[in-house]
């Protein structure tokens, strides 16, 4: 990571730290400090994929995607916070709680797509390129389904390590019977598909283009 992306990452978290300390100190409570470890978990994929990036024998790299896949789905997660949007007192404006939710949620996608980006080259210098496009795509569907466990379940990253038969219970039961869970599917598919055009989008991005050359 240049020193210019890591600068524009420092200042893109603090500015959301900013919008919530606003908003704390209008509506007199910490109802939001919550967002500050939501931001935090996105984060982690990052740090992560750029470990990743300094090893070369699959080996050692094994563990270190397995965890990046694991907490990967945290950093669109915080796109989802936005329902959050209609809880807010009197006294704070809502376009503040809109700023700031807004803020929070794309910086964490920001965060989660360098990271996707960093994996996606790694595989692409060991293995093919198609193989890295199909390592992003598919992550980012998994990822869909990630956000709907966390969402609307309420699991979180490390339960898998936690309560690791709940959570493939509970996933089993989905993948088993998945007419009978149309919402999660849908939500998965919907979800999915949005966040593989949003990276598209991103990569075809000026802001991504210096390191598009990379696994073009």
């Amino acid at each position: 990571m240049s020193a210019r992306v890591f600068l524009l990452n420092l200042c893109a978290c603090l500015w959301c730290c900013f919008t919530l300390v606003l908003r704390i100190h209008l509506a007199g409570h910490h109802h939001y400090a919550f967002m500050v470890w939501n931001l935090f978990l996105a984060a982690i994929p990052l740090g992560l994929s750029l470990g990743l990036s300094r090893i070369s024998r699959l080996s050692l790299a094994l563990p270190v995607l397995a965890l990046w896949l694991l907490f990967f789905p945290n950093a669109p997660y915080v796109l989802t916070d936005l329902i959050h949007l209609n809880e807010h007192p009197a006294n704070v404006p809502k376009w503040l709680d809109l700023l700031m939710l807004l803020s929070f949620a794309l910086v964490s996608l920001w965060l989660g797509f360098q990271s996707l980006h960093i994996v996606q080259h790694w595989f692409a210098r060991k293995f093919s390129h198609a193989t890295a496009w199909c390592v992003s795509v598919g992550s980012l569907g998994l990822s869909g389904f990630g956000v709907y466990l966390g969402r609307f379940d309420r699991w979180n990253s490390w339960d898998l390590l936690h309560r690791p038969a709940s959570l493939l219970t509970r996933i089993a039961s989905y993948v088993l019977h998945p007419l009978a869970h149309s919402r999660t599917w849908g939500f998965t598919l919907g979800f999915g598909t949005l966040l593989i055009l949003a990276y598209l989008f991103w990569l075809s991005s000026a802001a991504a283009a210096p390191v598009n050359r990379k696994i073009e």
